[in-house]
């Protein structure tokens, strides 16, 4: 569900009719529903209720300010993966035990950063790590809590860039290993194992993998408690897909309906972090006709967008729905015909679309990217010396610029020629 729909022909995000943003901040444009945002962090919020989950968003999936604090204030936590992460979640006020910290490759700054600002958990990702988590808390004269991640080894089905809980992902530790260290925890006298986590992949749409997941570590726990090794949270992760094409995501209910008796048994604090499925379909990127250009074998759709403003089509081959934002109804637009999507930047991989049906539609019209909140504005470069978009929020009928466009000046800003 979101809040991007057609009235009279013109598509609106909540009560803003889209071409009016494009018009006054320009485009490329990212454009957020505040309503969608914070409907998907309610609708998971209420499906696993009987649990009282802590929610944390996943920081990565669009880290702009505004978001992490519309968030913050409905009560979420954040998932973070850097030291920059981290900053913003400090930066919007979210309490420090709100926070748990992934990645596989936390620097000694990063730890020690965090452990000062008293996070929750770090979600451990090796042995090596673990033992330069105990070391620095012990320089620091701290107790640090720890989960350790587990890498069930299970197929999430989903694109193999998105995968991360195969054995031949980088992510996780197998369970003999995490059986291994959890026997020998009293060598990691200044951390506590108080949990463990596991993250299969993004853009999952099926439950079997999470039940395979969830069964596993279930099974896991057990045998840790009739070892006499008692754990605290759950951190089940996140990946649940959304509608890009015609895909059939479950939703936040049936997901919880099918994992819950599971995460139950288990009797542990649950710790989630869904990213995506807050955020993905609350966002759309506007982009402008530039030219038509047809030549014997294609026709395109050139627009100002590229890819370094949205990767993933470039990157995955990611299908985003893409719409006129104005069906005005004349005939030329009714008339369909089958196009390639393209932006202005110098590589052949730079597209919005492959081969598909649209509208006619003439220079200076506009386009929306459909279902572009995640993974968009936070993956976009300066590639080809372009500035990044602009980012605006709607709430009913109220608009707030939530990121300038950068000026050209911020390309260089930091450089530096020698005399």
């Amino acid at each position: 569900m979101h809040e991007f729909n057609f009235k009279n022909r013109r598509l609106y995000c909540e009560g803003v009719e889209v071409e009016e943003l494009a018009e006054k901040y320009g485009t490329p444009l990212y454009v957020y529903s505040y309503h969608t945002l914070i409907d998907h962090f309610l609708k998971l919020q209420n499906a696993f209720l009987t649990v009282s989950p802590l929610i944390c968003y996943s920081v990565k999936a669009n880290s702009n300010l505004a978001i992490l604090k519309s968030l913050v204030d409905k009560g979420a936590g954040l998932d973070i993966v850097s030291g920059g992460e981290l900053k913003r979640a400090l930066k919007v006020g979210c309490p420090g035990k709100k926070i748990v910290y992934a990645s596989v490759g936390k620097t000694d700054k990063e730890i020690e950063e965090a452990i000062k600002a008293g996070i929750l958990l770090f979600n451990v990702e090796s042995e090596p790590e673990l033992a330069n988590i105990n070391r620095i808390a012990a320089k620091l004269r701290k107790k640090v809590k720890v989960a350790l991640r587990i890498n069930p080894d299970v197929e999430p089905k989903t694109h193999k860039f998105i995968t991360t809980g195969k054995l031949t992902n980088k992510f996780g530790i197998d369970f003999k290993a995490a059986e291994k260290i959890l026997y020998s925890r009293s060598n990691f006298p200044s951390v506590i194992i108080s949990g463990l986590h596991l993250h299969i992949g993004s853009q999952i749409t099926e439950s079997s993998p999470y039940m395979a997941a969830f069964s596993k570590i279930s099974f896991f726990i057990r045998k840790l408690k009739n070892s006499g090794i008692n754990l605290e949270y759950l951190n089940i992760g996140g990946g649940l897909g959304i509608v890009y094409n015609n895909e059939t995501p479950q939703t936040a209910q049936l997901y919880a309906k099918k994992v819950l008796p599971i995460l139950k048994e288990t009797g542990l604090k649950i710790i989630m972090e869904p990213g995506r499925f807050i955020i993905g379909n609350a966002g759309i990127l506007v982009v402008k006709v530039l030219y038509n250009k047809d030549n014997p074998l294609k026709k395109f759709i050139i627009v100002d967008g590229g890819m370094n403003d949205l990767i993933r089509p470039a990157l995955y081959d990611a299908y985003h729905n893409i719409v006129p934002v104005k069906q005005s109804g004349r005939k030329s637009q009714v008339t369909s015909r089958k196009c390639d999507v393209v932006g202005p930047i110098c590589e052949s991989g730079d597209f919005f679309a492959k081969g598909r049906v649209l509208p006619q539609v003439k220079e200076g019209e506009y386009l929306a990217v459909m279902s572009a909140g995640a993974y968009g504005f936070s993956m976009s470069s300066n590639y080809n010396s372009r500035r990044r978009a602009a980012e605006v929020m709607v709430v009913k009928d109220k608009v707030f610029l939530v990121r300038k466009r950068e000026e050209y000046e911020d390309l260089y800003r930091n450089e530096i020629v020698p005399a």
